[in-house]
């Protein structure tokens, strides 16, 4: 073919079809900057679902053995137990839970305390005089308990001055409970015939759930090591559920934990809140405002305000506002009430 009809493409031409191009890869790459955003966000997102639902779980079931065995006579509720475990001396309530407060706003921790016996937790009834110094204790029957296992001496009622007695079994026959020497964490009086004897099990079974300031779940055994349960759970709150005028009917709710054993024998639940947060950072602020605890109408809580959603309830603001960039993330909020059926079948 003769070269005078031989073409190309001008520059105009080659122009042109560059900045097309251009444009097809401008609109494919926000379609996959989109596209990808949106998948990060569902992921995160399902990953906190999990973190909430897993934690939730874990509390729920805890919960739910809360102050078994402790219940055979809710007078002993609320007594300070004092002994020796495990080579160490030790303090505690004597209590299905306690809730230690977080300070303005800060996660609270929930201590969870039952027995740890597999079988039957019956109260032994003690029927002879046990004096301060004394190593045996004389019972009506012994059923359900072994050498090893920790029992907790409690006077017939408790007030300010007095406390319970924790300790081990070193021999057991049909009416007798031997020990080793206790005098230091015994009352002065001793326990008297109307007294009578819990058995914890072979080992103590206090577990308390706290928020780490890594911001995972975790639980500690009493006098033994932390286990992560859950990440990105940045919150937990809880509240007592308490029948004030004895109906079986929660009508108050708050954090305030009880001095006395009527005020324990109040306490019938407990209300949770988790707030867990998504792994993903948001260029843009996703969160303006801090998460929301819903409460309903029902029942006042102090704090609580009016809900931003409108939905004529009422709600309790959770602190977030802590962590850095907190709006930059998103936050999901898990509630549940937990009957403490322990206290309220022994009550």
């Amino acid at each position: 073919m003769s070269g005078k009809y031989q073409q190309g493409l001008l520059l105009i031409e080659l122009m042109v079809g560059l900045f097309i191009g251009l444009l097809t890869t401008l609109a494919i790459t926000q379609v996959l900057s989109l596209a990808e955003g949106q998948r990060r966000a569902a992921t995160s997102g399902g990953d906190a679902q999990v973190s909430g639902s897993v934690s939730l779980h874990a509390i729920q079931r805890e919960l739910r053995q809360a102050g078994y065995g402790l219940g055979g006579n809710p007078a002993a509720l609320g007594c300070q137990v004092k002994g020796n475990y495990g080579g160490s001396d030790v303090t505690m309530t004597l209590a299905p839970i306690v809730i230690t407060d977080g300070a303005s706003g800060a996660p609270d921790v929930l201590g969870v305390f039952s027995s740890n016996r597999r079988g039957a937790a019956v109260p032994l009834d003690v029927t002879e005089l046990h004096l301060q110094a004394g190593t045996s204790f004389v019972v009506k029957g012994s059923f359900s308990v072994a050498v090893n296992d920790y029992l907790v001496a409690v006077p017939e009622t408790w007030s300010a001055g007095q406390w319970c007695t924790l300790f081990k079994a070193t021999a057991v026959t049909t009416t007798t409970v031997d020990h080793a020497d206790f005098s230091t964490n015994a009352p002065t009086s001793g326990y008297d015939a109307d007294s009578y004897i819990l058995n914890l099990g072979n080992s103590l079974r206090s577990r308390s759930y706290s928020i780490s300031s890594q911001n995972v779940l975790q639980m500690t055994e009493f006098g033994g090591a932390t286990q992560d349960i859950a990440p990105e759970i940045v919150n937990l709150q809880a509240l007592y559920g308490k029948d004030t005028n004895a109906d079986k009917v929660i009508d108050a709710y708050d954090t305030t934990t009880p001095t006395t054993a009527a005020g324990w024998q109040q306490v019938i639940a407990v209300r949770v809140a988790l707030v867990s947060r998504s792994m993903e950072y948001e260029r843009e602020e996703v969160t303006p405002s801090l998460p929301e605890w819903d409460i309903g109408t029902a029942i006042t809580v102090s704090g609580a305000v009016d809900c931003a959603s409108g939905s004529g309830g009422k709600c309790v603001q959770i602190k977030v506002d802590n962590l850095t960039n907190w709006k930059h993330y998103r936050y999901k909020v898990y509630d549940t009430l937990i009957p403490l059926r322990n206290m309220l079948w022994n009550s």
